[in-house]
């Protein structure tokens, strides 16, 4: 009999990480390999953050703080709700825990009952499936349509919609595809949203500073505010603000919602670390025109990706809003074979080959929930990027 608990076989591993483990792995043996497949920005953490951070450790900061969060960040992350969204949010409804991803574990964790239904856009991040089937929930995936730009639909939103459900996730802009929602896009969703009020909404907005060309995103409870009583409205400082590494996330959402989150942290990781949060008020309170040179980066870098994935035959490839990754089509590349002897008959068959033959890390559209498209992410310096997309050109000029 296995040690291991049923509901452990329920789940996957991170897709993401998997690639990106082999990835290093193979560079470790010698390869030379230039990995697309990590969602993580390649710049510092800016100095005035990291110098935040080592003053706490010489006032001596380094004790338990509330389960929630010191009331410093709290109150930061309700003004940077303000600041960017006007939304208006009190200490008491954030919790802060260690990295977004903590805060969709404790979210879906408190309220699914067996039997209950998420919606979740797809493609969609990784893990949100798998989070929702460890929680006891129903992930109920919506594909949606590439001439739709990759956003869900009213029509699909109300389709999908049951007695059981219990959430809408909603990842804007969306890792994997980069789409964003504007305030127009949203309108027809909260219409929606309005009409069945058993609909809880978890918008997941971590990439909502990196948007190009202009675009202004928007999130649910600034366009409804009738939303706001069933909301939960994430985001964090690992992609905007370089600090991946510092596993810091928050939401805000009603205080009996928060309550129940910060109850269960206090019985798993408890608070975050008290010097990341530390670092995270600076992050909020302090200069924050560091981003639009990062995100000036990053618009240069997909401007340069997408011409490039472009040319190279049987991919198509759309131009992103926001993020930093694009999400191209290979469909076209199904069903030859490679020149190294790989048979391509699926999108995980044309990464598999491709790092194997060209040393270049990318991730399949399936580990996305949308089958016939891969993902790189293009944040990381132009010339690997460059020296990438020109392997992916040989690749697929070698495709019969």
């Amino acid at each position: 009999m296995s040690i291991v608990a049923d509901r452990l076989n329920r789940i996957s591993p991170s897709q993401t990480i998997v690639i990106s483990t082999k990835a290093r792995a193979l560079k470790a043996a010698g390869r030379n390999i230039i990995s697309l497949s990590a969602g993580e920005p390649d710049f510092r953490t800016p100095d005035n953050i990291a110098d935040a951070a080592i003053k706490a450790i010489k006032n001596g900061q380094t004790r338990y703080t509330d389960v929630a969060g010191t009331p410093e960040l709290r109150k930061a992350v309700a003004e940077r709700f303000r600041l960017d969204s006007g939304l208006d949010y009190t200490a008491e409804e954030v919790i802060v825990s260690t990295g977004g991803k903590q805060v969709i574990y404790n979210a879906m964790t408190v309220t699914l009952n067996p039997g209950d239904e998420a919606i979740i856009p797809a493609p969609c991040w990784v893990s949100y499936p798998d989070i929702v089937t460890l929680a006891e929930g129903t992930p109920v995936i919506v594909p949606c349509k590439r001439e739709n730009g990759f956003k869900l639909t009213a029509q699909e939103l109300e389709a999908a919609i049951t007695p059981r459900t219990k959430w809408l996730f909603l990842n804007s802009p969306c890792n994997p595809t980069g789409a964003a929602y504007s305030a127009e896009d949203l309108r027809p969703l909260c219409d929606v949203l309005l009409r069945h009020p058993h609909v809880w909404i978890f918008t997941d907005d971590i990439y909502a500073k990196l948007v190009y060309d202009g675009f202004r995103p928007a999130t649910f409870v600034e366009v409804e505010p009738r939303l706001r009583p069933r909301t939960v409205t994430m985001n964090g400082v690992s992609k905007a603000y370089a600090m991946t590494g510092w596993r810091i996330g928050y939401s805000a959402s009603p205080v009996e919602l928060t309550k129940a989150m910060n109850k269960l942290q206090g019985q798993s990781t408890s608070n975050p670390c008290s010097i990341a949060q530390a670092a995270a008020v600076e992050a909020l309170t302090g200069p924050q025109d560091f981003i639009a040179d990062m995100v000036s980066t990053y618009q240069g870098r997909r401007d340069l990706v997408l011409s490039m994935l472009n040319q190279a035959p049987g991919l198509q490839c759309d131009k992103p809003e926001g993020a930093f990754y694009v999400f191209p089509s290979v469909e076209k590349c199904l069903g030859k074979t490679s020149a190294g002897g790989f048979s391509i008959k699926t999108d995980e068959d044309f990464v598999t080959a491709l790092l194997e033959e060209e040393g270049v890390a990318a991730v399949h559209g399936s580990a996305f929930m949308y089958p016939g498209y891969m993902r790189i992410s293009y944040a990381t310096d132009t010339e690997s990027l460059r020296e990438a997309c020109t392997r992916i050109q040989r690749f697929c000029v070698g495709l019969q």
